[in-house]
């Protein structure tokens, strides 16, 4: 006699009906996953038809629910990574989703492959589209930025009555800007002497604000033009536990796990051991 032991949903608390419901999600996502990864090959045998369904298509959405647009998807990344077989891999696995490999798809090639193997693994969905970004942007080439500065009326008439007294206005704002980075690293310096080892890795608003005087309330990648959402370590906090402001640096939430994956692949290879 077989005893089923169970809780059904009328029985558990939120808590368990919660951890319940996210477990059986996260595996619906898994499998779903490895159905898509699948459907190259079942296409090519032409399988489908021999279990009389009209398409792929048809076979996809009533076995596993996926759209017209998900099976495209995952036939033509099949196609596009005859050439690169860790990705291919990834794909007929089921290991990484086609939502991310889509992403990569545009810039990876046989010789980057690797990396892109790897970054699609670790990040999230939001953190590789920003990485793609960046390798996009490095890519195209590098064009002067235009007059698209937006000064106040009031800035702007002042700048032109010194201009009107023929007084150089290159020189005298290449002077203020100098004046003004002068200052900030005398305040960073400062700061950066007066540290003791910090008890938390909460940022003390004295050097908050010193940092947004640097990188104003933008992530401080160039490329980037997202809020910043946090405040990045460069000089490991870990090691140092120490919030100085030559080794701080603002970041969005998907620059910010690109960081920490890449220093993390850079730890493993340095003390393999170590990590285990």
């Amino acid at each position: 006699m077989i005893k089923l032991d169970f809780i059904t949903s009328l029985n558990m608390t939120d808590q368990e009906l919660y951890e319940k419901a996210r477990l059986y999600g996260q595996n619906a996502l898994l499998w779903r996953q490895k159905f898509t990864g699948l459907l190259p090959e079942v296409n090519r045998r032409r399988l489908h038809e021999r279990h009389g369904f009209g398409s792929i298509f048809e076979f996809a959405y009533k076995l596993a629910g996926l759209s017209e647009q998900q099976v495209k998807n995952a036939l033509n990344l099949e196609a596009s990574f005859s050439d690169k077989p860790m990705l291919k891999a990834l794909l007929e696995n089921g290991q990484v989703s086609v939502n991310k490999l889509v992403r990569v798809q545009s810039v990876v090639t046989a010789e980057n492959e690797e990396f892109w193997a790897n970054q699609a693994q670790v990040l999230s969905k939001t953190a590789l589209e920003t990485l793609v970004r960046d390798e996009r942007v490095a890519s195209k080439p590098k064009v002067l930025p235009g007059q698209d500065l937006h000064l106040s009326e009031e800035v702007t008439a002042r700048l032109q009555e010194l201009q009107s007294k023929g007084i150089d206005l290159d020189t005298l704002l290449t002077e203020f800007l100098d004046q003004r980075e002068g200052k900030i690293a005398e305040e960073k310096e400062a700061i950066s002497e007066d540290l003791s080892r910090a008890r938390s890795r909460h940022v003390p608003v004295r050097i908050q604000r010193i940092i947004r005087k640097v990188h104003g309330s933008k992530c401080s990648i160039q490329t980037c033009h997202r809020p910043a959402e946090q405040l990045h370590h460069t000089q490991t906090f870990g090691l140092s536990h120490r919030h100085d402001p030559h080794y701080l640096a603002p970041l969005c939430k998907a620059h910010h796990q690109i960081v920490h994956t890449i220093n993390l692949k850079v730890q493993e290879k340095r003390s393999p051991v170590a990590l285990l």
